[in-house]
């Protein structure tokens, strides 16, 4: 799924890491063992992206790469634990954004403190929610619109599933409820997977969750999507509007980002984006990601703090204007 806007913008970045010093043909002296944190279970997207970058940095950046997964809290324990984690680049941690774009706003307390505990290293990827809806609901339903109107017909129906509260999915149509008026119920899950096999089961009507979880239903008809949360409509799936082509004022997708302890050394941060550079750039990454929905794109450690500090301030605004605590 390489592209030319993508390949211009690697080149970019590696160029600007080649300003710093320490250009990719450096070889200082490997770690014996490094890790990379993932604040979920074995098995979904973020353990899958965590061992892919696992195996391209095995052997380069360090002798040895593993995973650590360390679920819990909606992830917050992992990005805890890297917090008190060395501070010469011998622990990552790969999350999504919601971590430290969303949670500050949502939780009262957090274990961390999102701009000051975390050093950004690279961009990793991104991806796009979707709403879709299974068996539950009629075929005639093929737009937001349809469903709203239907959901306002069978209140007793009128419901969506989530990957958890506060979690950016949730967060999309809890905006939806607020712009239209509507009041669909959230049926908070334990991650994607549980909700989505309530979905296929028509147990639940409809779900808000990254578009890649949907892509194995597609084609059989058992699941359908009705709107994508960006800006642009999805590569994966072409022929489903956006929310905004739709009418509704919400644009969001979320990402992926790599992340040292907030106290790691520049020298030990210009390092690990070095190396994460080209193992983001691998055709066979790139083409696996896509599978599951990722577009796999890195940055500089600039650019990823950048990105940070922009969500942070439009989640503020968002969050704010839903009402959303964890507490509600």
């Amino acid at each position: 799924m390489t592209t030319r806007r993508h390949f211009l913008n690697q080149t970019a970045a590696l160029a600007a890491l080649g300003s710093t010093g320490l250009p990719l043909t450096a070889r200082a002296q490997s770690l014996d063992l490094a890790k990379i944190l993932c604040g979920f279970p074995p098995g979904g997207t973020s353990d899958a992206m965590s061992r892919r970058i696992a195996d391209k940095l095995r052997g380069n950046y360090a002798n040895n790469v593993v995973v650590e997964n360390k679920p819990g809290a909606g992830g917050q324990i992992a990005v805890s634990l890297l917090k008190d984690s060395p501070a010469d680049g011998s622990t990552m941690l790969l999350t999504p954004s919601s971590m430290l774009s969303i949670y500050p706003f949502v939780y009262k307390t957090l274990p961390y403190k999102p701009l000051e505990d975390v050093q950004p290293v690279s961009l990793a990827c991104y991806f796009n929610h979707a709403f879709g809806v299974g068996p539950a609901v009629p075929e005639s339903v093929k737009t937001v619109k349809d469903f709203l109107a239907w959901a306002k017909d069978n209140p007793t129906k009128a419901n969506y599933g989530s990957p958890g509260a506060g979690s950016m999915p949730h967060l999309i149509v809890g905006l939806l409820n607020k712009l239209t008026g509507s009041d669909l119920k959230h049926i908070p899950y334990r991650g994607s997977a549980p909700g989505i096999q309530d979905l296929l089961g028509g147990q639940i009507s409809a779900m808000s969750s990254p578009v890649g979880d949907y892509l194995p239903y597609l084609k059989s008809g058992k699941l359908r999507i009705l709107a994508i949360s960006g800006l642009n409509r999805s590569p994966f799936v072409p022929d489903v509007a956006t929310y905004r082509q739709q009418g509704y004022p919400i644009t969001v997708r979320e990402w992926y980002g790599v992340f040292l302890p907030g106290k790691a050394k520049p020298e030990a941060v210009r390092r690990a984006a070095a190396y994460l550079q080209p193992a983001l750039a691998q055709q066979d990454l790139i083409t696996s990601m896509a599978q599951v929905g990722m577009e796999v794109q890195s940055s500089s450690p600039q650019v990823l703090g950048d990105l940070l500090r922009a969500d942070a301030e439009e989640w503020r605004r968002l969050i704010k204007q839903i009402g959303f605590t964890a507490e509600s």
